[in-house]
Order: structure tokens, then sequence, then C-alpha cells
């Protein structure tokens, strides 16, 4: 590995001057620095990671919790856009990542460990079960933190704007001229806050419209799991009094209420219309595209990155707030216009 010492020797400079020249300091002449950093770069020198962290008391790495008890893994749609759009901006920034976990060695390591652990210089949770007593360890400790699409007190957070996603969406399907409108939910409307918030909206908008919503139009369901939600539609189209439209949890789930409706005979906004949530890639490729909700990734991710290198190399001038990324209607054509 090359070293400062052998760049010194190569431009008859010394060690000092080296360090000086590839720190950009201003005592040192612009061709001086551009005789050193040309050397270095011949050579294939890059700067050691340990001695930087001595230096300036950060490792440059960022932890990255990711705990999805579906299993779906980086094959999340939403979330592995999001975390997509966090490693661009961090890695533009200078900052890698590092997945953290529980079990990492032979001996259980809680969150917070693991983080301390492999040193990280802040950690972003983005998905997780927000309840978990390690998940409040870390969040009380001096780990500079940010979380995403959920909220804690004096922790910034970068959180989709459900609950205006929600009701343009219903306000959409109304719009259309459906007033039997059933929401199949996703997830834990008693942990999750994205559920509660997308549930509340919809009760509320479908109060603002006068639209009555019969007990069993409500059904719950997991996200991303077309099975649960075929088997809902199912009990959904087979009620004495249907739905004319049915919002889906996601729009990866609403595929299971696709294969509901033609098992059914039916077809898609000609005799059921449908929505979902999320804007995903497939939902463009499907036909009818899916009427859902685009929600803006890749603002999510950066602003995350953005904001938890702001709390590592700003603490004092970093807000600890929640900023809220407002998602867009994409009407697609599965939800029809009815007299």
């Amino acid at each position: 590995m090359v070293s400062m010492k052998d760049i010194s020797v190569r431009c008859g400079v010394s060690v000092a001057t080296v360090s000086k020249a590839l720190n950009d300091h201003s005592d040192i002449s612009d061709a001086t620095k551009k005789l050193v950093r040309n050397c270095a770069q011949e050579m294939g020198y890059f700067p050691n990671s340990s001695a930087r962290a001595l230096k300036t008391n950060r490792t440059f790495n960022l932890g990255v919790l990711f705990v999805d008890r579906a299993r779906n893994g980086l094959t999340h749609d939403f979330f592995n856009r999001v975390l997509d759009s966090f490693k661009v901006t961090a890695e533009s920034k200078g900052y890698d990542l590092t997945f953290i976990n529980c079990n990492k060695t032979t001996q259980r390591m809680t969150y917070l460990e693991h983080s301390r652990y492999r040193g990280v210089d802040g950690v972003v949770i983005a998905h997780v079960d927000f309840d978990q007593d390690e998940v409040a360890e870390l969040i009380r400790s001096d780990v500079p933190v940010v979380t995403v699409d959920h909220s804690f007190d004096n922790k910034p957070s970068v959180v989709s704007d459900n609950i205006k996603g929600m009701h343009d969406l219903v306000r959409y399907v109304a719009g259309c001229g459906h007033k039997k409108i059933a929401y199949i939910n996703g997830g834990d409307r008693n942990t999750s806050s994205v559920t509660r918030n997308r549930i509340g909206s919809f009760y509320r908008t479908m109060s603002e419209l006068n639209l009555p919503i019969p007990e069993e139009y409500m059904v719950d369901a997991d996200y991303r799991n077309p099975k649960m939600t075929h088997d809902a539609a199912i009990k959904l189209l087979g009620l004495d009094d249907p739905p004319t439209c049915i919002l889906c949890p996601d729009d990866f789930s609403a595929i299971g209420c696709i294969n509901a409706i033609n098992e059914l005979g039916l077809k898609v906004a000609q005799d059921v219309s449908i929505a979902g949530y999320d804007g995903i890639d497939i939902a463009r490729y499907l036909e009818p595209k899916i009427c859902t909700i685009e929600q803006d990734t890749v603002t999510i991710g950066r602003k995350a990155a953005e904001k938890l290198i702001g709390m590592i190399e700003h603490p004092k001038t970093t807000l600890m707030e929640r900023v809220i990324v407002e998602g867009k209607l994409f009407q697609g054509n599965s939800v029809a216009k009815i007299d």
C-alpha cells in the first residue's frame, strides 16, 4: 500500500508537505499541490480510513437499520428505492453504509451495541418494529439517528405525507362517481403510524364527502401480500352489496385484488375499480395501469441522508424536525368513471 512517505520521496518534499497538499492547506502553493496530487494518483494512493478516523474522530460510515418482518428484504419496492437514494447521497458526501443487526457475531448484540461495534457515525432507521425496546435504546443514545416514515420526539425524521396522499386518492375515486368504496388496509393499525394515518385520513375524507363506510367494507391485510389481498377482495365482492371500488394497501398487493377480480369472471375498471399506493414501477406496466399515489422516494432518501449527515457534521445547527414529503396522484386507468 502506498504511503505518504512514498509520495514524499518521489516528489522530494516532506511528509508534512504531502499531508498539507492532499488536504488542501492554504500554506502550500498550488504548484506543489498539483505535483503531490498527480504523484499520488499515479502511485495509486488512497488515504487510510483508520488514520482518518483517528484524526477526525469520525469513521465516515453510516449504519442502516432495516428489519423486514415479512422477509421481503431489499426487494421491498418502497424501501429499496428510499435506501438507494440515501446511498447515492451519502456516497456523494464521502460516506459508506453498513447494515445494523443483532446477530453479527456469535454473541448477540443489541442495535446500539452493533452500532458501536461497527463504529458508525450515525444510523438511519428505515424499516423496523419501532416499539421494540432495542430501538428505543438506540433512540435514547447519543448516536445520531434519523427515522423514515416514523417520528420520535426530539429526533429528526423524514415521512411520507400519508394523510394528504389518502385524502387525494379518496377524493379522486369519489370524483369518478364511486360512493361504495372499500378499503383493504395494511399493517398493524395499533403500531404502524403509516397505517394509522392512512386509515384516519380515509375515514375523515369519506366523512367530508358524506359517503357511508359499512363496517364490512374495512378489511385488514398485510402490506405486500397479494394472497391476503386476494382473499379480502373475494370476501368484499361476495357481499350482498359489494363495493364498486377497492383501495388496496399498496401496488404490489393490488395484484392479488386483480387476480380475485379475474377469478370471479369480472374485469378491472369495467366491473370493479381498484387503486393501490406507493407508485412502484410495475403499476405502470400492468394493464389497466393501477391508480395510485406515487411516493417521492428519491426525495425521502436524499433528505434522510442530508439530515443524518447534518447531525454528524453540524450537530449544533441541525434542526430536530420532521420533514414531510408529499406524493402525487397517478390516475392510471383502473378506476372507472361511473354515473
